[in-house]
């Protein structure tokens, strides 16, 4: 591995992740603050408006407020406005400076070295401190003496063995991440946000450098943040914004058409086209892996033909017609096409829509006149609802009768998700800027198993991957983790889906990112 220098990596050239046509950039109608084509197509000039509050509405509660503790994705788009890593995502999937100004890699990629950014406050007005970002990053990576049991451990940080605080020569305040196996995909990893050392009231009133900061927090009710008057970098617009919680996207929507939300991002295409009088629609990817996601455990779905018979029933193309208005990106494993280089584009096809080959596998499975089971899905997002819609019917075509079993987020975070009491369920999985990310949770031990897969070859290719330092080796393991989850058909993978997001004819500068967030900072009224 070649020493990168004082740089800032971005993950189009490290990591592959690229923004791709009908992906995360701006379609014709997005807001871009410079000028935009019109329904009517005429140039529209938008200039920034400083000030002013908008609501955001959001469909599940959070988790919770401490950024090292929060699970769901939900929870995470909305804290990525309060809190940065010594380096954070931009747009285009970069990773671009945060707390830290640069990073030197060392030509074994075994040591990381970060230069802390100067002026950098807290919040609460506390100077950011090299003390601060040991403490955060071996929070994260689980290097504390006392470790918080509720603090969730992000696994990929195990091949860190120190983190040290030191100066340079110049006097500036640096951080050492120190490594016991070489890791090319670190820095997708330490976006993990950076809290103050001796704070301890972080789940109820937390405390970042983002460009806001927290205001309230009223559970099933809502989150409020205020512009952040320190912020070292480019200030928002915006003096306020809260994110109100809905119970589900039909209520939201309801509030949409009263007026009453500046910025909804969970539309169906079918919601959308009924809110262009009074909104832009934008439209890009939500970088998720949308699946109909199987208990590998339970039977039927123990039996890999079963499984595969899923696949062969289901039409994904349909699916997207009818749910997505033929928009979003098919998939064939659980890795979206936003990793360019890494997306394996062979096995999008691998099960073509057959139902009489899946009622031959079902037959020979034993179940020659299918079976009955259950799609759990969280009731708050539509999207998933109306995908198991379509799903039930076309399931009724080789015999099997699935009944749909509506839960709140909660329910499914603590019943489907930890406890893993499901047969099926349709959610979309996030991740990080790195492509052992979106793979890890298949790993046989990984806590986030929730499947239940047990591939022992996928489990020593995942390591090879991991710590695999040459790039083009790199990406050939990853395709090859991808295809072996598709033959073992671990889950039925379908969609990286449209992301259709209203936003108040009044406003602009909505911007799309290569993973799940919703930045605040960078909308503004226009004139």
């Amino acid at each position: 591995m070649k020493k990168h220098g004082k740089i800032l990596l971005a993950l189009l050239l490290i990591l592959g992740i690229s923004v791709f046509a009908g992906g995360c950039g701006k379609d014709e109608n997005s807001s871009d603050g410079q000028g935009t084509e019109g329904t009517d197509g005429n140039t529209v000039t938008k200039e920034p408006v400083a000030g002013g509050e908008i609501i955001v509405g959001i469909t599940q509660d959070l988790d919770s407020l401490d950024p090292h503790k929060a699970h769901a994705a939900g929870t995470l788009e909305v804290i990525f406005n309060l809190f940065e890593g010594v380096v954070k995502p931009d747009k285009d999937g970069n990773l671009v400076p945060a707390v830290a100004s640069d990073v030197t890699i060392s030509e074994d990629g075994m040591t990381y070295t970060f230069t802390l950014r100067e002026g950098v406050k807290f919040h609460n007005g506390a100077p950011v401190t090299a003390e601060d970002v040991v403490y955060s990053l071996k929070r994260s990576a689980g290097l504390l003496e006392t470790l918080d049991p509720e603090v969730i451990v992000t696994s990929a940080l195990s091949c860190i063995s120190d983190i040290t605080a030191s100066k340079d020569a110049s006097g500036k305040d640096i951080v050492i991440v120190s490594l016991s196996t070489a890791n090319t995909e670190l820095l997708g990893y330490l976006t993990s946000a950076i809290i103050p050392k001796d704070y301890e009231n972080q789940a109820e009133s937390p405390v970042g450098t983002g460009p806001f900061k927290f205001v309230s927090y009223t559970p099933l009710g809502s989150v409020v943040m205020e512009k952040n008057p320190d912020y070292y970098g480019t200030a928002p617009y915006l003096d306020r914004v809260t994110f109100k919680i809905f119970a589900d996207t039909n209520t939201a929507f309801m509030e949409l058409l009263g007026g009453g939300i500046d910025v909804f991002p969970y539309l169906t295409s079918e919601q959308a086209n009924q809110l262009t009088e009074n909104y832009n629609i934008e439209n890009g990817t939500a970088n998720l892996v949308q699946a109909l996601f199987l208990n590998n455990v339970e039977k039927p779905f123990d039996d890999i033909r079963v499984r595969q018979a899923m696949c062969h029933a289901i039409d994904r193309q349909q699916i997207l017609d009818m749910v997505a208005g033929g928009k979003g990106t098919l998939i064939g494993s659980n890795m979206f096409a936003g990793f360019a280089k890494y997306f394996n584009a062979d096995i999008v096809n691998m099960y073509e829509y057959d139902t009489e080959k899946a009622k031959e596998l079902l037959a020979d499975a034993g179940y020659p006149d299918g079976f009955e089971m259950t799609i759990t899905v969280p009731s708050n997002y539509q999207f998933h609802v109306d995908t198991a819609q379509v799903i039930v019917e076309q399931l009724k075509q080789v015999g099997i009768t699935a009944k749909i079993e509506l839960v709140e987020w909660g329910s499914w975070l603590e019943n489907t998700y930890r406890g893993r009491q499901f047969q099926t369920t349709i959610v979309g999985l996030d991740a990080n800027l790195a492509p052992s990310d979106v793979l890890k949770r298949y790993r046989s031990s990984a806590s986030s198993n929730f499947l239940g897969y047990v591939n022992e070859e996928f489990d020593r290719i995942f390591a090879l991957a991991v710590a695999e330092t040459d790039d083009t080796a790199k990406v050939s393991y990853y395709k090859q983790l991808q295809e072996i989850l598709a033959k073992d058909a671990a889950s039925v993978y379908i969609q990286d889906p449209a992301s259709y997001v209203a936003v108040n004819k009044k406003l602009s500068g909505y911007t799309f990112y290569p993973l799940y967030v919703q930045d605040m900072s960078k909308i503004y009224y226009i004139k």
